[in-house]
């Protein structure tokens, strides 16, 4: 294949990045570096890193034009700012109607788009089944199902994943790496008082490697374990690998532009593709802490404004 990844230095794009350079395929990685590392996307004989925004329509066409893509994974997204409205519709909205408009103008067989499962808003059920109608209310959350509805127009067959917080090498944002920071360097934490869903990247890149398959299932599609966990639980992970004897933190009421629950509903998902994550919550955090262990965190990034 010749895959484009938008976004392919950020942690689910550098995953992948890693994964099709060592089975052979044909690779070009488009990012702006404002929340992806250059170094992890190093130029190979069969990796072209292009440096820019997908907003950026001339750029993005050249890129198509110059590449001719097979497949395209689009897992930019701007995030980083959560004020800044003008960066997410850029990004989110225009930058996914570029990649959109490109797949159909050169014939891409396959597009999956990364959504973040906050397009649903506070839901009125966990697990939040598929077809739950989508009420983003931040700035992100409202720009990533903009870009998605664009996506699903375009004659490509497409894929959208709604994913659960996938953990794996390089994530930089959630409770797991602010944890780890803050208990080794013996600075004081707290828990929202929420509950999320966590995936393993190997169960993640198991699912893509199917999503990319000709003729496989288009539409829309959760991507989690179906098993919701206190951030509380994540803590409590977190200090018993660092072999902290440490009281639980202050518990903190949901913040107005968090949601209190946010579990998926994959059972849709697992029919289609004939997918099940295998990896168990406490293995999924572990190993993510053995990945910081190893490597260490370098920036750590929230979906949430400041203060809140």
């Amino acid at each position: 294949m010749r895959i484009l990844i938008a976004g392919g230095a950020g942690c689910l794009g550098s995953s992948l990045v890693e994964t099709y350079v060592a089975q052979g395929h044909d690779l070009m990685v488009i990012d702006n570096f404002a929340t992806g590392k250059r170094e992890v996307v190093p130029e190979l004989p069969t990796l072209q890193v292009v440096e820019g925004s997908i907003a950026d329509r001339e750029l993005v066409e050249s890129c198509f034009a110059r590449f001719r893509p097979s497949h395209v994974i689009h897992s930019a997204a701007a995030y980083k700012e959560p004020e800044n409205w003008w960066e997410d519709a850029e990004t989110n909205v225009r930058g996914s109607i570029n990649i959109a408009r490109c797949c159909d103008a050169h014939g891409v067989r396959r597009l999956i788009y990364f959504q973040t499962a906050l397009c649903y808003g506070r839901p009125r059920q966990v697990p939040i089944p598929v077809d739950h109608p989508t009420a983003p209310f931040t700035s992100y959350g409202i720009s990533k199902t903009a870009g998605e509805q664009y996506v699903r127009m375009a004659r490509t067959p497409s894929v959208s994943l709604r994913l659960a917080n996938v953990t794996g090498p390089r994530l930089a944002i959630g409770p797991i790496p602010t944890f780890y920071t803050r208990l080794r360097d013996g600075r004081a934490c707290f828990c929202s008082d929420t509950v999320r869903d966590f995936l393993d990247m190997e169960d993640f890149l198991a699912l893509m490697e199917r999503c990319l398959v000709d003729g496989a299932p288009t539409g829309v599609f959760n991507v989690s374990t179906g098993e919701g966990h206190t951030i509380r639980e994540v803590f409590a992970i977190v200090a018993d690998h660092l072999g902290l004897d440490t009281p639980e933190p202050p518990l903190v009421p949901c913040g107005p532009d968090d949601v209190p629950a946010v579990v998926l509903d994959p059972s849709e998902t697992e029919r289609a593709f004939h997918w099940k994550a295998r990896k168990g919550f406490d293995e999924t955090i572990r190993r993510m802490l053995a990945w910081y262990d190893a490597h260490g965190v370098t920036d750590i990034y929230t979906h949430l404004a400041p203060g809140k």
